[in-house]
């Protein structure tokens, strides 16, 4: 039996998913973050070998006719993972792509179209003929990642510096939530006496960590926060704004939208997807598991329906969720 090999080598995390030809699942494995440039070399080669390992189980990797290896950033080239398939016992070394070509697949079997990824950070690309052919933004959280999860981590600690040092109490619930993620809960009362507390707190964590505030900022808007709602406004415009500098605006295919802040049914999400339908007549989808849609491309050729794998291989399973 003939298998297929997927990978989804990201900063955080690291999947990989085995198919048969036919779209059945064989196995599945996760392992810490596969993006060398984040992580170094060793580490991410360690981790990917934990994670096609997984996935392989008792399955003799020479019967893996082809695989694609979505890496996060572009942060390595065949040539420096190529020890590493050949240990594996692959007789074919992935085909390494950039992730926002696999995000794009994860949401859509076209081959064209846009694809708007926001996690810890946020890049848009254009897609033809399942290779990029425009990207925005994607520079990072020094340089930019505007709409990102750091840039609502950012943005939500200036905002409650501000309210803390000049409002009044009640300060409101997203100055309660940040204040407590970041100081714990303490018997000082909230207000200008913590302001500095909570700028040490900041600067004695790593820069990312500030992504983690994410969720307190789109939970402190579906309470009804006006700060936090304000935030999610300005992310989503701000990531709307970033596709429509790779999309013409009048084309017509299908836009993916993928990463933390849009897939899980938040409001930055729901706010991306109004502002999206207002720009463009376009089918607007959520992509699926990206370790899943590089086993999809690496089916695609030897298969006489692409679609209809496509359609069973992104179908959710337990294995793929467990």
């Amino acid at each position: 039996m003939d298998l297929v090999l997927g990978i989804d080598a990201g900063g955080t995390s690291s999947r990989c998913a085995v198919r048969t030809l036919n779209g059945d699942p064989v196995g599945y494995g996760r392992s810490g973050g596969g993006n060398p440039t984040a992580h170094g070399a060793a580490t991410a080669r360690s981790n990917l070998a934990s994670a096609v390992r997984q996935a392989l189980g008792a399955c003799d990797p020479a019967r893996v006719r082809a695989a694609v290896a979505g890496v996060a950033g572009f942060g390595t080239t065949p040539g420096d993972l190529a020890e590493l398939w050949s240990a594996l016992g692959l007789a074919v070394a992935p085909r390494v792509v950039g992730d926002a070509e696999i995000a794009f697949s994860a949401g859509t079997a076209a081959p064209s179209g846009t694809v708007l990824i926001s996690g810890t950070g946020a890049i848009a690309a254009a897609v033809a003929n399942r290779s990029l052919a425009a990207v925005a933004d994607g520079y990072g959280w020094l340089l930019g990642d505007t709409g990102s999860g750091f840039w609502l981590g950012r943005q939500a600690v200036g905002r409650v510096l501000d309210t803390l040092r000049h409002g009044a109490p009640p300060y409101g619930q997203l100055a309660e939530s940040v204040a407590d993620r970041l100081l714990g809960t303490g018997e000082e009362p909230l207000g200008p006496g913590v302001v500095d507390r909570v700028i040490r707190a900041v600067h004695a964590r790593a820069p990312l960590a500030l992504a983690e505030l994410a969720p307190l900022v789109t939970a402190a808007a579906e309470a009804g926060d006006a700060v936090a709602a304000g935030l999610v406004t300005q992310a989503a415009g701000h990531l709307v704004d970033t596709v429509s500098r790779v999309r013409e605006k009048d084309a017509t295919g299908p836009i993916v939208l993928a990463g933390s802040v849009l897939t899980g049914g938040g409001p930055v999400g729901h706010a991306v997807r109004d502002l999206l339908a207002r720009r463009w007549d376009a089918p607007v989808t959520v992509a699926g598991d990206a370790a899943c849609a590089a086993a999809w491309l690496a089916a695609r050729d030897l298969v006489p329906d692409p679609d209809a794998l496509h359609a069973r291989i992104m179908r959710p399973l337990s294995i793929e969720r467990a």
